[in-house]
């Protein structure tokens, strides 16, 4: 496609002087540069493809420039990125030293806050729109969050506040799961967008002001007035007030997300609330290309595709798989066994655990918090729960593990998913900090696999045979090791360690998890080279097996730890103070991650950024090493 309007300028004057012909070529334009940009470098399509006209009406509206747009989670701002002086750039996105596929405060001045995570748009922009008033500005505060987003608890506590302050911000409820109901006559009609028309509301706001002068009287009249407009409304519409009304903010909607000329009118009302306002708006999620439109979860976050056939490449087999499956296994001979989600029931696996254990699976929404304590309180009442979450947003439910099942040593297991790097998605996502809390906890058993086969052991190790809570981390992704021997053979064997390569005894690498790949491909170069060690898996790393892997040491002093993580609280340091209470004080050198912000590439790009890939972990052992 020729472009008319990207490529250029894309000003807020010149966006209030379109006309509608000229703000839907607009939208055509971005939706192609969203399809191939994304079928190219994969990325976040259905939520994005579903926020182009919501998009340009609010930048329609509002000055990108003075005003601020916090975007929840980020998923839906491609749009937003390419109209803000990133349309050169956008090529890159997703790609190393290229632009992230979330907002990024480092990337642009346009970006009003680093999002990623979910349910966080409506305290960030309560901050801002609070010290907005505490400077005594004027510009304009909007959150744009999706119905998924807000069934996260962090946002009822926002709304909960914002409704008791008043605070002026404007929240944009953008609605792609349920459809809009048909007006009931032209009358509903009428009033359905005089009630978001800027005379209304002036007059609205008039009327209240006059009537709170009036003291108690005037005040008991805004009840009544509140009264009759909720009785005719129900007339109307067979609705009653919206929950938002209950909470203190004013409610306009549902809008059709897709008709430009309305959405305009209704921001540009909003404006003029001296309140907080929400907007709801109903969006279609792939709106514009076809199959991503027919089926919007399967095209939420994608790889690169044929933009024709909209098929992906993929292999049979991950890590997810492989949990979800032995998961499924395992429940067909243990009915206490139930699986958890927090609105992944796809992306971690469960979804055949759904279609063949209905009443034993328990989507929660985005509550991550819920969903520990909620598994907690089966444990105690004799089930088995696998609460299944990434990395990341595991975090989210620290001290839910640590207080509801930790401390009564509940029989929890945690499928952590996306555990280590996860490539193009960026630092918000990677799963670089679980061992170190996991460490943290009290009671905890914690298992590292390396391989499809070792997972498979470990999960039914940790459902099996650990008495209290229990994690299972595993990498996204697929196995190196797919088509090799498994270095472990039975169930139990997951709980010691074992040699991965024996050559000598010139040094020790102990790994743990996917990346002891790397370890293996370090002592086969060194071993080249006529330095002759080991390297040592491990898969239970909590409790670290110390005894036993000083045992298969043979007397080697020089010890390298491995671990995809950071450093800090990590498996290493775990290890060498192990090790120093059993009277080894050599010392252990630990390879992971100094610093957790590594920016959106490859996992393998990752890898080698932190220096542990095969090829650096030789060489900085090597330089280790006598000269002799």
């Amino acid at each position: 496609m020729e472009y008319k309007y990207l490529g250029k300028e894309i000003t807020h004057e010149k966006l209030q002087s379109m006309k509608t012909a000229e703000r839907e070529q607009l939208c055509s334009e971005l939706r192609d540069k969203i399809l191939n940009t994304v079928s190219q470098n994969g990325g976040h399509l259905a939520s994005n493809l579903g926020t182009v006209e919501l998009t340009v009406a609010l930048l329609s509206v509002f000055d990108y420039k003075k005003d601020k747009i916090v975007f929840d989670v980020g998923h839906q701002s491609y749009s937003y990125k390419l109209m803000t002086g990133r349309f050169d750039r956008f090529n890159t996105l997703r790609k190393r030293d290229g632009i992230s596929g979330f907002p990024r405060v480092s990337e642009s001045p346009y970006d009003a806050f680093d999002t990623g995570h979910s349910s966080t748009s409506i305290s960030a922009a309560m901050g801002i729109a609070r010290a907005r008033d505490l400077e005594g500005k004027k510009f304009n505060v909007v959150a744009v969050i999706g119905d998924g987003a807000l069934t996260g608890g962090l946002a009822y506590e926002a709304i909960n506040d914002l409704g008791h302050s008043k605070t002026r911000m404007i929240i944009i409820l953008n609605d792609n799961e349920m459809s809009i109901d048909k007006n009931v006559g032209g009358l509903s009609k009428h009033l359905s967008k005089l009630r978001i028309s800027s005379g209304y509301i002036s007059a609205k706001q008039t009327t209240e002001s006059f009537l709170q002068k009036l003291g108690f009287v005037g005040r008991g009249l805004i009840k009544l007035i509140l009264a009759i407009k909720d009785f005719f409304r129900f007339l109307l519409y067979r609705k009653t007030p919206s929950m938002f009304d209950d909470l203190g903010l004013n409610y306009y909607g549902p809008i059709d997300g897709h008709n430009m000329d309305d959405l305009i009118k209704a921001l540009d009302a909003a404006k003029d609330i001296r309140g907080p306002v929400l907007i709801h708006v109903i969006t279609k999620k792939g709106k514009g290309y076809a199959p991503a439109e027919s089926n919007p979860s399967d095209y939420h976050g994608v790889g690169p595709f044929d933009l024709e056939t909209g098929v992906a490449s993929s292999g049979n087999h991950s890590y997810t798989s492989v949990f979800a499956n032995t998961l499924t296994e395992l429940a067909a001979n243990n009915p206490k066994i139930v699986g958890i989600s927090a609105a992944m029931t796809i992306g971690t696996g469960l979804d055949n655990f759904q279609m063949k254990y209905p009443a034993r699976f328990f989507d929660c929404g985005i509550a991550e918090e819920h969903c520990v304590t909620m598994a907690g309180g089966l444990a105690v009442s004799g089930f088995i729960p696998v609460v299944a979450i990434y990395s990341s947003f595991l975090q989210r439910a620290y001290d839910e593990m640590i207080t509801d099942c930790c401390f009564m040593n509940n029989h929890v297991v945690f499928a952590i998913d996306r555990a280590g790097f996860v490539g193009n998605d960026g630092h918000t996502h990677h799963g670089l900090l679980d061992i170190s809390y996991l460490n943290s906890m009290v009671n905890m058993t914690v298992f590292s696999p390396r391989d499809y086969k070792d997972l498979s052991r470990c999960l039914t190790y940790a459902v099996e045979n650990v008495k209290g809570p229990v994690a299972v981390r595993y990498p996204r992704g697929t196995s190196p090791f797919e088509s090799g021997a498994p270095l472990y053979q039975d169930i139990s064997d997951c709980v010691r360690p074992h040699i991965s390569r024996d050559y000598g005894k010139d040094f020790v690498i102990v790994s743990t998890g996917k990346i002891s790949e790397e370890a293996d491909k370090a002592a086969d170069i060194l071993n080249g080279l006529g330095i002759s060690g080991k390297h040592i898996n491990v898969s239970m790393i909590k409790p670290v097996p110390a005894k036993e892997i000083l045992e298969l040491m043979d007397g080697a002093e020089k010890v390298y730890s491995l671990e995809e993580g950071i450093i800090s609280g990590g498996f290493g340091e775990a290890l060498e103070r192990e090790f120093e209470g059993l009277g080894f004080f050599g010392g252990v050198t630990v390879f992971g991650v100094k610093n957790p912000i590594v920016r959106a590439m490859s996992q393998k790009e990752q890898i080698a950024y932190c220096g542990l890939d095969g090829d650096s972990l030789a060489a900085s052992i090597k330089e280790s090493l006598p000269k002799t």
